[in-house]
């Protein structure tokens, strides 16, 4: 007889916990490539401290996530907030990106509407590293003069669909980069520039 896997807690000080959450990411997107530490391990859960923290943070039942490889976790999420399956990229208010070498081309999200440019997706992809990877320059609001950035385990072409990506604004996706306990925001506001490994 198959017995059910009981699902991982949530947070254990739902308050606060949900609080500094939500003021990590804020202040992860308003310093961008500021790296900021949040959340706790979450036993049991195939998800990194800050992926798991930030998605019970931000996801509710108005909010469909689309998850690039739907798990336990969808069900977990699912559970402590609330949030819906989206069942294609572009449906999602939020994206789990847990491999981000295969993840789908940003154009494949919702990138809001020139009325309603607020209703893109934000995307988190959890990242090998923040240390290795090609050098990019970041620049923008929130950034004093430039920041070198380097993310490991992006696909080739990332980058030029970024610059596309920050070329539509006020349209289009956000992103909070996550590895285990640290997030790293790259508003749509972000121009960047590959220093290194340029084909």
């Amino acid at each position: 007889m198959n017995q059910q896997q009981p699902l991982s807690s949530g947070f254990v000080d739902p308050v606060h916990e949900a609080q500094a959450a939500f003021r990590g990411v804020l202040e992860a997107l308003s310093r961008p490539g500021q790296p900021r530490v949040i959340g706790r391990p979450v036993p049991g859960l195939g998800l990194g401290p800050a992926m798991a923290h930030l998605l019970l943070a931000l996801s509710d039942d108005d909010t469909p996530v689309w998850w690039q490889q739907p798990e336990s976790a969808a069900d977990w999420l699912r559970f402590h907030s609330g949030a819906t399956l989206a069942d294609s990229p572009e449906q999602a208010t939020f994206a789990v990106i847990a491999d981000a070498a295969a993840m789908p081309p940003l154009y494949a999200f919702s990138a809001g509407s020139v009325e309603f440019p607020e209703q893109a997706a934000t995307l988190l992809i959890e990242v090998a590293s923040m240390s290795d990877g090609p050098a990019v320059e970041w620049h923008g609001p929130g950034i004093r003069e430039m920041q070198t950035v380097r993310l490991a385990g992006l696909p080739e072409s990332f980058w030029t669909q970024w610059q596309a990506n920050h070329a539509a604004f006020p349209q289009g996706v956000d992103i909070v980069f996550t590895c285990a306990d640290t997030a790293l925001g790259l508003p749509r506001t972000t121009r960047v520039r590959r220093l290194e490994g340029i084909a």
